[in-house]
């Protein structure tokens, strides 16, 4: 029997120009994810603004969370940086 090995090689990050001002502008977001005892993982920003994000704690399965993510983030990243185009819940 032959055994195959596979090599978990780390992956370089990647992240695109937009990935620190959005970075920051999460930290305003994020307040209002705490104060309902949730947290929002940013994970990635692609070059063409879309903005991959990721509910934790409350937040995560929340009924909420859909209008949250397009009436409260959405709305505040595009606010905060224009170039941000949509943001995605991975």
């Amino acid at each position: 029997m032959f055994k195959i090995f596979s090599r978990n090689r780390p992956r370089k990050e990647f992240h695109s120009e937009l990935y620190g001002p959005v970075h920051d502008a999460m930290q305003d977001v994020q307040a209002y994810a705490q104060s309902h005892g949730g947290k929002i993982e940013l994970l990635s920003v692609s070059d063409e603004g879309v903005v991959i994000i990721r509910f934790r704690g409350a937040c995560a399965g929340c009924p909420m969370s859909d209008l949250t993510l397009k009436m409260g983030i959405e709305e505040r990243l595009r606010a905060l940086v224009p170039q941000v185009t949509k943001v995605v819940v991975h």
